[in-house]
């Protein structure tokens, strides 16, 4: 049994049907566990977008090389993720979220300045930005999927899979439920 498992249980509206054509959180699972886990420690997932781990995080010289200009650190200030912006210098800018990948951690509260974050690098002229956790899976893999979903009018299924084509994520359940809201809350509020 995951730590998923034990916090969050599957409710009556997680096996329901879909709701105005989005899956229910089991069917995103079913999703999520199709493909093989990637064997890098980051990949670009969108034109100049990066998403990773802590490894990659940790390594300057491999931040220079891909041209890295920006950071979303989706755990902010947990064992893995310790780094600040004086840790990256003055070459790159960095933003930090304190997520902590748990079912009932509320990370809807940074969708939309993480995913403001996120367009700024990618409109800043040469901007790339790399977006990590410890393992690149969970939280900052909800925050790119965000991003897809505000920015580019994906549905969730369609941000998840042009992830997926290019890493391997499972956002936890709590925040499959929160990133469902979101897709609802677009649909019925386009021009949000």
């Amino acid at each position: 049994m995951t730590m998923a498992d034990q916090c969050v249980s599957l409710g009556p509206e997680d096996l329901a049907p879909p709701t105005e054509d989005i899956p229910s959180v089991q069917d995103l699972e079913q999703l999520l566990n199709t493909g093989s886990p990637s064997c890098h420690h980051t990949d670009e997932v969108w034109p100049n977008l990066f998403l990773g781990d802590h490894v990659t995080a940790h390594s300057r010289f491999d931040l220079w090389k891909m041209g890295i200009s920006h950071i979303l650190n989706a755990a902010h200030g947990t064992l893995y993720c310790q780094e600040s912006h004086d840790f990256y210098g003055t070459t790159i800018e960095y933003r930090g979220v304190p997520a902590h990948d748990l079912p009932g951690f509320d990370i809807s509260l940074y969708f939309y300045s993480s995913a403001e974050f996120i367009h700024k690098a990618l409109t800043t002229p040469g901007g790339k930005i790399f977006v990590h956790c410890a393992f690149g899976i969970s939280r900052s893999s909800s925050l790119v999927l965000a991003y897809l979903m505000i920015y580019h009018n994906f549905s969730l299924v369609k941000a998840i899979q042009t992830v997926k084509e290019h890493w391997w994520i499972f956002p936890n359940r709590g925040f499959l439920k929160q990133l469902r809201n979101l897709d609802l809350q677009l649909r019925k509020n386009p021009n949000k």
